[in-house]
């Protein structure tokens, strides 16, 4: 009795590590360092979003990219019959489509664990995902066809570093030089939201970031009504993801249910603005109701960035 008792908990213990094991290798499926992708916010059903997402970015990637080709890695009867009587020849072959499996698996559209609720991170493979989200919003605004039902906002990251200032300064430093090193210049605005994530100190942030828009040419301005470029920097947990986009706020922040509105007149601006602030305060509800515990980590918060002076400002700046 005792020999069938200690072997019924061996048996036990080793499901339990087994589970526990695999629980891990799930969890190793999330946003990291490194990625670029896409962030997208919805309305407390992420299974849904993820399908939505999928259907909308394959519709307009198929248009610009074309259709996705997967490798076929299966080979003819013939070579198959050759390598049969041949033992290294048939491992080899074992390796090799393990080997290409493993490359086959990575798609055009990943979806992975962001680290915050609402809010899923679709990994991008041979593409870049700013220019593809701004078409995207393009021709809904231009159409104002409705295509998702629970999707927000669409947000490219085309990079992302950790979430330490002198991280994210250093990684900057030469991210940002394609739109802002001289001879480039532009108007900007900077939006800033921070999830899961209470270690950064928002105005030092933002100043930082604006010091080096500053450093990398005097001309680069600050325009709060209409910028050129708005810089997003989305920090989820310890990871820092980072675009510039154009087109911001005519496209109501990248927001996939406004953006197909109609259009208003400038006397009706101000109900438009309601509109989307009732969005940002859905949205923000959403992720409290349902992640109570880490309401205390969650900072959303759309920066602007206040001009600098003509003569001694090299783009610092303050939040509002």
């Amino acid at each position: 009795m005792s020999a069938m008792s200690n072997e019924s908990r061996k048996r036990s213990k080793k499901r339990y590590v087994v589970g526990h094991h695999s629980k891990r290798s799930k969890g190793s499926r999330e946003l990291e360092v490194g990625m670029q992708g896409i962030l997208i916010t919805c309305n407390m059903n992420e299974r849904k979003c993820t399908a939505e997402a999928f259907n909308l970015l394959n519709e307009y990637a198929d248009k610009i990219y074309g259709p996705e080709k997967l490798q076929d890695n299966d080979r003819s009867s013939s070579e198959e019959e050759e390598d049969e009587d041949d033992v290294d020849a048939a491992l080899k072959k074992e390796v090799a489509q393990l080997q290409a499996s493993r490359v086959k698996q990575k798609r055009r559209f990943e979806a992975l664990d962001s680290g915050a609720n609402n809010v899923i991170f679709i990994r991008t493979q041979n593409l870049e995902p700013d220019k593809l989200v701004h078409h995207i919003l393009s021709d809904l605004h231009t159409t104002k066809k409705k295509k998702s039902r629970v999707i927000l906002r669409m947000l490219p990251v085309n990079g992302t570093c950790k979430a330490f200032q002198e991280d994210m300064e250093k990684y900057l430093t030469t991210f940002l030089e394609p739109w802002f090193k001289t001879p480039n210049h532009a108007t900007y605005q900077i939006a800033f939201k921070a999830r899961n994530s209470s270690h950064n100190k928002r105005d030092e942030i933002i100043k930082s970031i604006a010091g080096l828009v500053g450093k990398l040419n005097p001309k680069n301005k600050v325009d709060l009504t209409n910028p050129e470029l708005t810089i997003i920097v989305e920090v989820i947990k310890a990871v820092c993801c980072i675009s510039v986009v154009q087109d911001y706020p005519l496209y109501r922040k990248y927001n996939v249910q406004e953006v197909v509105k109609e259009d208003v007149s400038k006397s009706d601006g101000n109900s438009a603005k309601k509109d989307t602030q009732m969005t940002d305060q859905k949205e923000k509800a959403d992720v409290v109701e349902t992640d109570r515990e880490e309401r205390k980590g969650n900072e959303e918060v759309a920066i602007n960035v206040p001009a600098p002076n003509k003569e001694g400002g090299k783009g610092q700046g303050e939040g509002e």
